[in-house]
């Protein structure tokens, strides 16, 4: 999918979430990568296979 040189980090890549942003929508709280990943603010992911990738929660002290 991607076109840039160098070429962006797969879908399947750990760093996936490095690729270019291709489509933002902050407003809406999400963002489509070149690799096809969709991104959520929350940490979120979507794969272009279907596949969910659920949030990564930081904790904080209280």
């Amino acid at each position: 999918m991607c076109q840039h040189h160098p070429e962006c980090p797969s879908a399947d890549s750990p760093d996936r979430e490095a690729a270019v942003v291709m489509v933002s929508h902050p407003e809406q709280g999400w963002s489509l990568l070149c690799n096809g990943v969709l991104l959520f603010e929350d940490t979120g992911e979507i794969l272009p296979d279907g596949r969910a990738i659920a949030p990564r929660r930081t904790l904080t002290p209280a």
